[in-house]
């Protein structure tokens, strides 16, 4: 016999070697139709998995995310099976889940159109009625790449051999006449996937390379019940109506522009006036806060970045000026980042510890060169621009001054409204990243690693942790923001580095006399503005509120004696810091209204013989509609308050 610990605590003895599903339904857990998965000790396993030890035994239904995970992979599978049936000759490649769904990438000559989706759809529905059972096996490296080779899965050999040199077998799923290389878990069968919706077909470069073979992605996403689906298709509908790629064109917010490039958005004259009020208010909130504002060049030698070692670990994401492999001329990039430009700040003198912390702010343009596939209007670009700065510190200042960045990050996200759509992930190494992709020793990892979670835990912050998700140099606190469809972007990143200080002989003299290496705290306070952009036109339909709206009054004359009445009152707001405009074309009243509307300006005065008669304004609000005849400066009171509120 075996004790299992359940997840609300108790303990339950069960025969060892039992499968997970076969625990669930003896012990009348009352999930059993609804388990997708289980956690054991944490780790997501299928429900066939026996087990055979003493353990924590989670269930994991559809409400959960391993569930919904598990299920959508399952759904991925059923997809690739149906492609399969319908159109033989297709390559597989990869099929993960993803935030709201799942798809799966195809090689294939018969580009696939909305009929064909249709098609598939009818042979998942084929596929599901069957109530196919999924059963995983393994088989040695030379084994699988044999088989695979055999079948032509051309993608599917370049992934099994890149695992084959760790010496360990190699998991398939079989899925009645289908079979398919992967990890799972899956669900026990077909059955269970009642509901699904192929929702798109895009083309994507094989691993994001453009270099690449362009194959065919579909995106799909699947639910228990048809209801659910229902519910997350009318989501989807009324999220297209917020997106921000459809009303910031539509309200002229920006554009975009074929032979400039992708992820190289034109911000019109409202986008970058929003942009301009949150720099602003952004730097005089960090001036408050004790940070000094610098400001560093856009591009740098190699040289540079071969010291911070973004040479070998970015590169490829980098805009490079010149043959970056030819050591005996200069050789430019763009910079990606801002932090090996402001350390110079620091080593401009020697420093002390009185010195610290030393708080330096900037708002840094930016370039990455982002993959085309991965281009999505203000959300990823290749140039933006960020709140970034960096913080020097003692080791003894790191849990406070950690605490100060994450305070004013969510300070600055609650105050704009995105912080209750905000979550953390807490992005950690993976010391068996393949790709060699952190520097540093396994001890400066654990120790940098251990403070972030003291501090988290201290703090009461709640998180998930990412694994593989850190930066090169250290780990980091990532807010994790959801769009309008459920995806999810970073936002914010705080990072704790011990490594980089060295590196550049950044060293300051401590209390005793003795020079030492600081600790460094990466940080962005509201992050990338065009993205943060995005996420507020998203958020407010368009409708921003009054503080960061680029166009806070608009000042409408029914009459000619009106329009003089008119100037006057926009001269006296612009002398207060509103931004106002009059429209004083030849167009009926209600035309002026409606596009008033349209455009979503906050305020609007009517103005007539009686308004300059009695000095008052027939007052019209976007969120309270007609408000009547008020004297002028009781409404001009009233926006001021507002304005200077930052009210929601």
């Amino acid at each position: 016999m075996i004790k299992l610990t359940l997840k609300d605590g108790s303990v339950r003895e069960v025969e060892s070697g039992l499968s997970a599903a076969e625990i669930i339904k003896g012990i009348g857990m009352g999930l059993y139709k609804a388990s997708c998965c289980v956690k054991l000790d944490g780790q997501v396993c299928d429900l066939r998995t026996p087990v055979e030890k003493d353990c924590t035994f989670e269930v994991c239904t559809f409400d959960s995310e391993e569930g919904k995970k598990t299920f959508w992979h399952t759904a991925s599978h059923i997809l690739a099976q149906a492609v399969k049936r319908v159109y033989p000759e297709t390559k597989l490649s990869i099929g993960p889940s993803i935030d709201n769904g799942f798809y799966y990438d195809f090689d294939t000559d018969h580009p696939f159109t909305a009929d064909d989706l249709a098609k598939f759809e009818a042979e998942m529905k084929k596929i599901v009625k069957e109530g196919i059972e999924l059963s995983r096996f393994e088989l040695a490296p030379d084994e699988a790449v044999a088989k695979l080779e055999a079948e032509g899965e051309i993608y599917k050999v370049e992934l099994c051999r890149e695992h084959s040199d760790k010496g360990e077998n190699i998991s398939f799923y079989k899925q009645g006449d289908f079979t398919d290389l992967c990890a799972g878990p899956h669900l026990m069968s077909t059955a269970p996937v009642k509901a699904f919706k192929l929702t798109n077909c895009t083309g994507a470069y094989w691993r994001g390379d453009s270099k690449g073979k362009q194959l065919c992605r579909i995106y799909g996403t699947a639910f228990p019940k048809a209801s659910e689906l229902e519910e997350y298709l009318k989501k989807v509908e009324e999220a297209k109506g917020r997106d921000h790629n459809k009303i910031g064109r539509e309200l002229e917010y920006f554009t975009t522009v074929d032979y400039i490039g992708q992820g190289l958005p034109i911000l019109l004259p409202k986008g970058a006036k929003v942009i301009q009020l949150l720099q602003r208010w952004v730097e005089d909130t960090e001036a408050k806060r004790g940070y000094v504002l610098t400001k560093t060049p856009y591009m740098a030698k190699r040289e540079l970045y071969k010291i911070s070692g973004h040479w070998d670990h970015y590169r490829d994401g980098m805009f490079i000026l010149g043959d970056p492999d030819d050591e005996e001329k200069e050789c430019f990039a763009l910079r990606p980042m801002t932090c090996p430009f402001q350390y110079q700040v620091f080593l401009n003198r020697q420093r002390s510890y009185r010195d610290l912390p030393m708080r330096l702010g900037e708002t840094s343009t930016l370039f990455r060169n982002e993959d085309s596939g991965e281009m999505h209007g203000l959300i990823r670009v290749r140039q933006f621009t960020i709140s970034e700065g960096h913080l020097i510190l003692r080791p003894e200042q790191l849990e406070e001054e950690f605490k100060g960045c994450l305070e004013l990050a969510k300070y600055c996200l609650d105050t704009v409204g995105m912080l209750e759509n905000c979550t953390f992930r807490f992005s950690q190494w993976d010391p068996a990243n393949p790709k060699n992709k952190y520097e540093g020793t396994k001890e400066q990892w654990e120790t940098a690693q251990a403070a972030m979670k003291k501090i988290l835990d201290d703090l009461g912050v709640e998180y998930t942790v990412g694994i593989d998700e850190a930066a090169f140099y250290g780990p980091k606190l990532d807010i994790q923001y959801h769009n309008v469809y459920g995806k999810e972007d970073t936002i914010v990143t705080i990072q704790i580095d011990m490594l980089l200080a060295e590196k550049f002989g950044m060293e300051y003299v401590d209390v005793d006399g003795t020079k030492k290496n600081p600790y460094i705290i990466h940080r962005t306070s509201l992050g990338c503005y065009e993205r943060t952009l995005a996420y507020l036109l998203e958020t407010y339909a368009g409708a921003l509120p009054l503080w960061m709206s680029p166009e806070q009054v608009r000042i409408l004359p029914v009459t000619d004696r009106a329009k003089e009445y008119g100037e006057n009152i926009a001269a006296k707001l612009d002398s207060m810091g509103i931004r106002v405009t009059v429209d004083n074309r030849n167009e009926k009243i209600g035309y002026k209204i409606r596009q008033a509307q349209l455009e979503k300006v906050p305020y609007f005065f009517i103005v007539g013989d009686k308004e300059v008669e009695e000095n008052t304004v027939s007052l019209r609000s976007r969120k309270e509609g007609d408000l009547g005849a008020s004297p002028l400066d009781d409404v001009i009171s009233r926006i001021i308050e507002e304005n200077a509120s930052k009210a929601r």
